[in-house]
């Protein structure tokens, strides 16, 4: 009696038939995952970058109008605030857009950030950029 239950436990036809399975159902959720995992870097990657480039646009429109604000007066001061803001427009003007490889793109993207906070203290404005579900916006 003993040894039957033995042999039924170790039947080679079951042990094959489950590892088929288990092997064909590994392979099936494995591209299955592989599949959606693909869908959600996409997703995610387009909302990060969507995400950069208004915060990038941001400071380039900021600069841009502040620097045609500032030549139109004829202020010894402000010449310092004009080349920090020519350095912050070049910074932006030189970022990798197209190049999602770029290894030093989140460095890059910090030193734009650093240069954009010291464009805001010499012109003694206070910067708060905040990005939400629902709107974007740069405050003063």
């Amino acid at each position: 009696c003993e040894k039957r239950r033995l042999k039924k436990q170790t039947n080679p036809t079951v042990f094959l038939s489950f590892a088929r399975f288990h092997g064909e159902g590994y392979q099936e959720g494995y591209a299955e995952g592989s599949h959606a995992g693909i869908a959600e870097g996409r997703r995610y990657g387009s909302l990060q970058g969507a995400s950069m480039g208004s915060e990038i646009g941001s400071y380039l429109g900021f600069a841009l109008t502040w620097h045609c604000l500032l030549q139109k007066s004829t202020d010894e001061k402000n010449s310092k605030k004009i080349r920090a803001l020519d350095s912050l427009i070049g910074m932006i003007q030189k970022f990798p857009y197209e190049d999602p490889t770029y290894d030093k793109l989140q460095e890059d993207l910090e030193k734009i950030r650093g240069k954009f906070k010291q464009v805001c203290s010499m012109l003694n404005i206070q910067s708060d950029f905040r990005i939400g579900a629902e709107r974007s916006s740069l405050t003063f």
